[in-house]
């Protein structure tokens, strides 16, 4: 999810000094430039380095004037995009990648490949086919960093995920028990347990006094559970006697063990971040208390939005630029609507987990996912269908600047009669007021 805002061309286009297509790589870039009003093409390579990238950009200036010049890049992120933005001159329009590789297709049947045709294909959708791509236009600080930091984190949480699946194979293979006797492999104390007795022989030769010192010293507070687990470290037979096996596998456990602590460390700083950045952000009343967000998610949300109310026409390019909307294609008779493979798979992943969190904090949420359910959709269809709904009442308040109210869109259902609105409380007047009945309609 990019918040270096993607732009519709739609907007009044400048009066263009130049056209540049740019083919980035990891130590040159090609470029292929065309002055506005000729036919010429002009080439050339360019070091990979701010050094000569700013050298290069302050040529162009200086030759056009400061005039505007369009630069079309097959990425909307990484480290030549934040080099170009720099310069106020370019104007940046992202080609996809799957875009580039299809007009060269067209272009080249053979199949023949270089980085001046690679270019040169760039090019010819910059000048020929503009109207298909969209500007790059930043959002502001303040979302891009949230943005940032809410990606970042996600990458900490799945790397924690990855090493706590290491750790339990390795456990499987060697120290077995630890997998019953506590909830979660990548927890605090089972890291402090192995950190301490890497082994079952080890963990067996503590004393009980020790193991229940221990115990209380990482929060263990009932007595039960301590000799419960004491009684089980006593009766458990070492699943294997590989001396090899035992050797190596006790070291790994320990290494995962000291990565998953250190990870935490970092997620929680990141957290701690987010929580600052937000919380000072200007648009956080929007987001900031949506049912089923949390901590995790508002931020996220607020991120998929962002502060640009032009970005977004309607709410339904929301829904199929994030990759909510389904896909319909059509042949002759047949038709076929399928999942959208295209499409930022964060921003997706954002709509779709707050959709699956607001069930069980929102009453309508949860009749509408039922509802869907009743219709026979898998789990994960019904949380899209939700997520798509979510999308189009969460797009009128991002609009309108006015915070989601779930009584105000309860009241909204009853009095359009809406098919939810057997699942959802009946509304009395007392004293000339709504109040929802204890009992659901």
């Amino acid at each position: 999810m990019s918040k270096e805002k993607l732009a519709t061309t739609a907007e009044p286009e400048p009066q263009w000094a130049a056209f540049v297509a740019l083919d980035w790589a990891d130590q040159k870039h090609y470029w292929k430039l065309v002055v506005a009003g000729s036919q010429k093409q002009e080439e050339g390579e360019l070091e990979n380095t701010p050094e000569a990238v700013a050298a290069w950009a302050a040529d162009l200036n200086v030759r056009f004037g400061g005039s505007p010049v369009a630069m079309c890049v097959e990425q909307s992120r990484g480290s030549l995009v934040y080099m170009l933005l720099k310069f106020p001159q370019f104007v940046l329009f992202p080609v996809h990648p799957k875009m580039s590789a299809s007009m060269r297709k067209a272009l080249y049947p053979s199949g023949s490949k270089s980085d001046p045709s690679d270019t040169g294909v760039l090019l010819t959708i910059l000048l020929h086919h503009r109207d298909k791509l969209r500007r790059l236009n930043p959002d502001t600080v303040e979302t891009r960093l949230l943005q940032r930091l809410a990606e970042q984190r996600r990458l900490m949480v799945n790397e924690k995920t990855r090493q706590s699946n290491r750790l339990t194979a390795c456990l499987k293979l060697y120290f077995p028990q630890i997998l019953t006797w506590f909830d979660d492999p990548a927890s605090p104390l089972v890291g402090a347990v192995l950190e301490k007795w890497p082994s079952l022989e080890q963990l067996q030769r503590a004393h009980d006094g020790t193991l229940r010192k221990f115990f209380h010293q990482h929060n263990c507070r009932s007595e039960e559970r301590i000799q419960e687990r004491i009684d089980a470290i006593r009766q458990a037979v070492s699943a294997t006697t590989d001396a090899a096996v035992l050797g190596a596998e006790s070291i790994a456990a320990r290494s995962y063990g000291a990565l998953i602590a250190t990870l935490r460390t970092i997620i929680a700083e990141y957290d701690e971040q987010i929580a600052k950045v937000f919380a000072a952000h200007p648009e956080v009343a929007l987001f900031d208390g949506l049912p089923g967000a949390g901590a995790a998610l508002a931020p996220r949300l607020l991120v998929a939005f962002g502060t640009d109310r032009q970005r977004y026409a309607t709410a339904h390019e929301l829904e199929c630029y994030s990759g909510i909307a389904p896909v319909r294609s059509a042949s002759g008779q047949s038709q076929w609507i399928h999942f959208r493979w295209a499409c930022p798979k964060f921003l997706r992943q954002t709509f779709h987990e707050f959709a699956g969190h607001s069930i069980v904090k929102s009453k309508w949420a949860r009749a509408y996912y039922d509802l869907q359910i009743g219709r026979n959709k898998s789990h994960h269809a019904a949380v899209r269908s939700l997520a798509f709904k979510w999308i189009r009442i969460l797009f009128r308040c991002w609009k309108n600047g006015t915070p989601y109210d779930e009584q105000v869109y309860m009241q909204s259902l009853q009095k359009h009669n809406s098919p939810l609105k057997a699942w959802l409380p009946s509304w009395k007047d007392v004293a000339g007021f709504q109040k929802p009945s204890e009992n659901p309609a």
